[in-house]
Formats: structure tokens, C-alpha cells, sequence
């Protein structure tokens, strides 16, 4: 039987002096990444997201919305094949500051809008691409095609 793996996380967005900025985070592979890990027993899909983001980034955030599911197969070396799923939120940060988790991931920052969707063009992971560009739709911002 094929294995199901369920994660959840989010593109994180706040207002700062005006203006709009994006969180990326950098994974401990040195990848542009969003944050997001797997779901804990008991826990919902939106739960797993914000506690993720908390988490790794530090930041209490507000789900807006859904943004889109990642569905993908990798190979487990002890399952064999596993199903995965990543849901992917549309999250205002709410409070705290940004404080990377060290055992986790390499850093975390916030971008001008562009200069998200650049920084991910040049090293994020592909199947991102189409996460942060709809997140970025919902947020009115319009990215070149």
C-alpha cells in the first residue's frame, strides 16, 4: 500500500511602512523555499500551516485563504513510495519577529514583491513557481509572464 503524506505551509506576506513584502526562506539545502512541514496526529491542514510558519520563521501569522495543493510521489528509503501533498496558504504575518529555526532551515527574510518572485525564479524549487505566483495574483500584484 502506498503511503499518504500530508504537509502544510504558506506564502507569508505583511505591510511595512506601506508597503507590501513577501517571507522566503532559505532551506538547509541553501534553496529559496516557502516554510511548511508535515502534519502532526490531531492536527488540521491550517493548523499544520501556521504552526509550521511559527516555527521556522517565528512569525504568528492569519490564514486569507487557499492557495493550491502540490500534489507529488518521492521515494521514502524505508516506505518505498510515498504520496505526498503540500497545501500552500495565503497567510498575513499577525506578530512576532522573524527568528529562523537553526535545525531546520538556513534563514529567513522579507522581499519586495519582485524581488520575491525573482529570487525565486533563480533558486527556488519549480513546483513553487506557480504557489507564490498565485499568492502574489491574490495579493493584486502583477509578475511578468
Amino acid at each position: 500500500m502506498t503511503r499518504k503524506e500530508i504537509s502544510a505551509g504558506g506564502v507569508v506576506y505583511r505591510y511595512h511602512e506601506g508597503e507590501l513584502q513577501i517571507q522566503l526562506i532559505q532551506d538547509r539545502y541553501g534553496k529559496t523555499s516557502l516554510p511548511k512541514g508535515k502534519m502532526e496526529p490531531g492536527e488540521t491542514v491550517e493548523q499544520t500551516a501556521l504552526r509550521e510558519i511559527v516555527e521556522e520563521t517565528g512569525i504568528v501569522g492569519r490564514i486569507i485563504t487557499r492557495v493550491d495543493i502540490i500534489p507529488y510521489k518521492y521515494n521514502h528509503p524505508e516506505y518505498g513510495i510515498v504520496d505526498k501533498e503540500v497545501h500552500y496558504y495565503l497567510v498575513e504575518a499577525v506578530q512576532g519577529n522573524l527568528k529562523p529555526q537553526l535545525e531546520e532551515i538556513n534563514g529567513v527574510d522579507w522581499h519586495a514583491p519582485l524581488e520575491a518572485w525573482n529570487k525565486q525564479r533563480r533558486n527556488g524549487y519549480n513546483n513553487n513557481d506557480v504557489i507564490l505566483r498565485k499568492a502574489l495574483e491574490l495579493l493584486q500584484v502583477n509578475i511578468p509572464r
